[in-house]
């Protein structure tokens, strides 16, 4: 089957470029999709795809690999917030954070909530960026069922939700500090002086020439000191070539 075609139609049709992917894990995930959806070639698949508006949305959303929860792996971001308070708020009350590859919107939302129990004065922005369009405009709603919310800290919950029947509703004060657009990690150009990026089970599914380009590109757009944020199965382990030393298991700070 002419993996390699489909890719090049993806490249052209959507702008994700799949060769960036591991391509054992990626053809496995297409092929799945494929037998989920009863067609047995490239072809066929694509002609759907054409056709199909809600194919093709499955289809981005499979492939772009949207899994969130708030404050995914509880502990991690316990240690991410003592880092906050003790290494970027004591030297700028207004910071500057980018939460890359957003998904659902849960992980901007959860950095949120830290910055503004931590420093509830603060004039934070939060830039949120994902591939996919459909995701993030489910991301600027900010409606969330039980199972996205279970690590969210009673406290949290009952400061930063309002609740409606089953959904969750994210507080205005926390979304507004939340910008969210789209872009392309491999393809397009990043912005500069963030005080953190957070950018947590996503590079994982890339080859290592990319991920070395992206890793090298976050160092660049971080300010002096600033703390990179990564997922619990992407510890970088060459983190010095990229300009990084470690702070913590998974926050790595730029020299």
């Amino acid at each position: 089957m002419d993996l390699q075609y489909f890719e090049q139609w993806v490249l052209k049709e959507f702008g994700i470029n799949l060769s960036a992917y591991k391509s054992n894990q990626l053809h496995r995930r297409i092929l799945s999709l494929m037998s989920r959806v009863g067609v047995n070639s490239v072809d066929e698949y694509i002609a759907l795809l054409k056709k199909d508006e809600a194919q093709r949305k499955k289809f981005l959303d499979f492939i772009t690999i949207n899994v969130s929860e708030f404050f995914r792996n509880p502990e991690i971001f316990d240690e991410l917030s003592e880092k906050i308070k003790s290494e970027l708020i004591p030297n700028n009350k207004n910071l500057k954070v980018w939460s890359a590859a957003c998904s659902i919107g849960a992980e901007p939302y959860s950095i949120g909530m830290i910055l503004d129990n931590l420093c509830p004065t603060g004039r934070h922005k939060i830039i949120a960026t994902d591939i996919d369009n459909t995701i993030l405009e489910r991301a600027k709603k900010g409606e969330y069922v039980a199972s996205e919310v279970k690590n969210v800290k009673n406290e949290y919950l009952n400061k930063y939700f309002k609740i409606d029947g089953d959904k969750y509703l994210v507080d205005t004060k926390i979304k507004s500090m939340v910008t969210f657009k789209k872009h392309d990690l491999i393809l397009e150009r990043y912005e500069n002086d963030f005080d953190l990026i957070v950018c947590r089970n996503v590079v994982i599914y890339f080859n290592q020439d990319v991920k070395d380009a992206i890793y090298k590109r976050f160092s660049s757009s971080l300010k002096k000191g600033g703390l990179l944020f990564v997922g619990a199965t992407e510890s970088i382990y060459n983190y010095r070539d990229y300009g990084f030393e470690k702070a913590s298991t998974f926050i790595y700070r730029k020299l």
